[in-house]
């Protein structure tokens, strides 16, 4: 008697699912950044200090999320 498996595992990394994962991933990743180097860049000097950055920080801050 012959069996057939159909089970079949998923990898996320594989095929035209795996490319958009990756491609959503980078996007998600792009806005992430954007958005907290917008946020950090509305907030004035003195409150910069406070959190201990300077202005010069804002764009390594973005670059480690």
């Amino acid at each position: 008697m012959a069996s057939i498996d159909s089970s079949r595992t998923l990898n996320p990394s594989a095929g035209f699912g795996g490319f958009f994962a990756r491609v959503l991933g980078v996007v998600s990743a792009w806005n992430e950044r954007r958005a907290t180097r917008n946020a950090l860049s509305q907030l004035s000097d003195r409150e910069l200090d406070d959190i201990g950055l300077a202005r010069g920080d804002i764009n390594e801050i973005a670059r480690q999320i």
